[in-house]
């Protein structure tokens, strides 16, 4: 059990990378932060947005606004196969990482997506998926998650 829960406490890179599209966003082997770091500053694919949205199951105009990214710019974007600004690219990083600690919390894709799409208690009745817009936001949704995992919360 305490191995277990060390593995949630340590996102793994791979884990990251799945939920941005694995091979089919990364054209080089991602194994570590710093590679993950460099790709940030090279900026994400814009594809990385219809990604994350597949992941959590919503539109991808949601997670583009989310993210700070307005509806015009991501279809440009996407139409010319371009890439995120290195903010873009962080945020999409980060809220990543929430949602692949969340399937690793959680234990599915549904399972995260539903609970990201739902209100909770624990962020005071705001959807956790909606506390990803910045910083704190992020944190708060992970501290919860991290609950969940060491039961605190059920």
């Amino acid at each position: 059990m305490a191995r277990q829960l060390c593995q949630v406490a340590e996102m793994s890179v791979a884990e990251i990378v799945a939920v941005l599209g694995g091979k089919k966003t990364f054209k080089r082997p991602v194994r570590s932060t710093d590679d993950l770091a460099n790709q940030v500053r090279f900026g994400l694919p814009a594809s990385t947005v219809e990604r994350l949205a597949g992941t959590l199951s919503l539109h991808r105009s949601q997670v583009a606004e989310r993210l700070n990214i307005p509806s015009r710019t991501l279809s440009r974007r996407l139409a010319a196969k371009s890439r995120l600004t290195h903010d873009e690219s962080d945020r999409a990083m980060r809220m990543a990482r929430v949602v692949a600690l969340a399937k690793e919390v959680l234990g599915s894709d549904e399972k995260a997506s539903h609970w990201m799409s739902n209100p909770n208690r624990a962020l005071g009745g705001k959807r956790p998926f909606d506390q990803l817009d910045t910083e704190p936001g992020v944190r708060s949704v992970e501290e919860v998650l991290y609950g969940i995992a060491y039961g605190m919360y059920s």
